[in-house]
């Protein structure tokens, strides 16, 4: 694997901390990734590459259509998981999307949910799917865009300055990055509820997500910080919101 960033060395080591957890936490990441497969359509007798495959979760899910994987990670812990839950037929690596360690032309598809909203370089991300993928091959994956997690600044607002989540790029950003290629994208927005604040930020946490871009610590303070965050927080009548945007892309490979 190359040299990385400090900065992907803060975020292998959050997803590290996570792993052992992961799946019990990921229900929502799961349920975009069912509908990235739909969107992907039936896939069979390929070889896909699962880009930020975590846990391998979706992995064995194209492995069980009759397909070949392989599994790329920034974090060893994820792929750990992965092999312990995986068939001895998958491959796994530990490397970036933005410098895939795979020759050009070498997949039927590149499969990639909620993984590269992490990368520093869309841009890069997806020239690299694209150069791995043979003609006449697809790339599906899925991201966050602008106006995810919107409630915890609203409510961190009232507590204090620091930053306290990552930003996202706008859904006109996407749509101009994606202009270089043959596509499609389809956007959705989801508001996931949670019954009181501790079983939020544990969500956030057990899915690897507390790790910020900006460097500025993810410390949640003492207990009058937190009472005043929960108090804080939007909520309706099935509890405390957290919102969030959805982009999911189709890329041709002509």
């Amino acid at each position: 694997m190359r040299a990385v960033t400090q900065h992907k060395r803060g975020i292998a080591r959050s997803f590290d901390r996570a792993a052992a957890h992961y799946d019990s936490h990921a229900a929502f990441q799961r349920h975009c990734g069912e509908r990235l497969m739909q969107l992907a359509g039936p896939q069979q007798n390929k070889t896909i590459l699962d880009a930020g495959c975590g846990t391998g979760w979706f992995s064995r899910q194209w492995q069980q259509r009759g397909n070949r994987l392989i599994g790329l990670d920034l974090s060893a812990d994820m792929l750990a998981v992965a092999r312990r839950h995986g068939d001895s037929q998958m491959l796994y690596v530990n490397g970036d999307m933005e410098h895939l360690p795979l020759s050009s032309g070498s997949v039927d598809m590149v499969f990639s949910n909620l993984a590269v909203q992490w990368c520093d370089d869309l841009p890069a991300v997806l020239a690299e799917f694209f150069r791995v993928v043979r003609p006449g091959g697809l790339i599906a994956l899925s991201t966050l865009s602008s106006g995810s997690l919107l409630e915890l600044d609203l409510a961190w607002s009232r507590v204090d300055d620091a930053v306290h989540r990552n930003t996202f790029l706008s859904s006109a950003c996407l749509a101009d990055i994606f202009a270089a290629y043959r596509h499609q994208l389809h956007h959705q927005r989801q508001r996931l509820h949670y019954p009181c604040l501790r079983s939020l930020l544990m969500g956030l946490k057990g899915v690897g997500a507390g790790y910020l871009r900006a460097g500025r610590s993810a410390g949640l303070g003492g207990k009058a910080a937190l009472t005043a965050l929960e108090a804080a927080w939007p909520r309706d009548q099935q509890g405390l919101l957290l919102s969030y945007h959805l982009t999911y892309g189709i890329i041709y490979r002509d």
